[in-house]
């Protein structure tokens, strides 16, 4: 799949990159884009949850009459979780929600989510950003010059860049990553990617063999 590169002004500098097949080209799995998602919301719960029960609400212990002779039902004490105040019965208690995933089913998940943004058309390259110092006014007018200022997109580099993750941080619809830390759920939740050239480049450079 070739991709035109273009300017921070959203023209054509001539040059193109190959988006591999075998990644941006497979046929994508449902079902292992939901677990890669499932997985990574999962990972964000604090399960901080707890209600108490009745051996942790306070009340006397005593009960409150007599078994039989009242005519009225068994009580036991106040604590019961039947009464204003008594414990909770199977209520929530703190937990880890998260669980694992073997690497080949999120490698495919990302695959996966990545093969339908490049059916969507929805994957933008341009060239190597470099500012000077952080300036969200400058990197907002690259996103208007590349048309996706006004859509939810990420900015993926290889590599980190403070000046450029400073600069887009102001900017609500936009994500910035590094390539090592593309996952499956923010490609799913983001209408556009937008690739430095570096970090398209190195799509590529995986998948060439390497030489004997």
């Amino acid at each position: 799949m070739q991709v035109e590169v273009l300017n921070i002004q959203g023209k054509g500098t001539g040059r193109s990159v190959e988006l591999p097949d075998d990644i941006f080209g497979a046929e994508p799995n449902n079902h292992v884009i939901y677990l890669a998602v499932k997985q990574f919301l999962a990972a964000q719960r604090q399960g901080t949850h707890k209600v108490k029960t009745r051996a942790e609400v306070q009340g006397a212990s005593r009960k409150l009459h007599k078994q039989k002779g009242t005519g009225g039902s068994r009580k036991g004490n106040i604590r019961n979780p039947l009464y204003k105040g008594g414990g909770t019965i199977f209520g929530p208690k703190p937990r880890d929600y998260s669980f694992k995933l073997n690497k080949k089913v999120k490698d495919l998940a990302k695959i996966s989510a990545l093969s339908y943004k490049a059916k969507d058309n929805a994957i933008v390259v341009v060239e190597d950003v470099t500012l000077e110092a952080p300036k969200t006014k400058t990197f907002a007018g690259i996103l208007n010059s590349l048309n996706v200022a006004d859509k939810k997109s990420m900015f993926i580099m290889a590599e980190p860049n403070d000046n450029v993750e400073l600069s887009l941080r102001n900017v609500p619809s936009v994500l910035g990553i590094s390539l090592s830390d593309l996952n499956t759920y923010d490609i799913v939740n983001s209408d556009v990617l937008v690739l430095t050239e570096s970090a398209a480049k190195i799509f590529s450079e995986e998948e060439q063999p390497a030489e004997a």
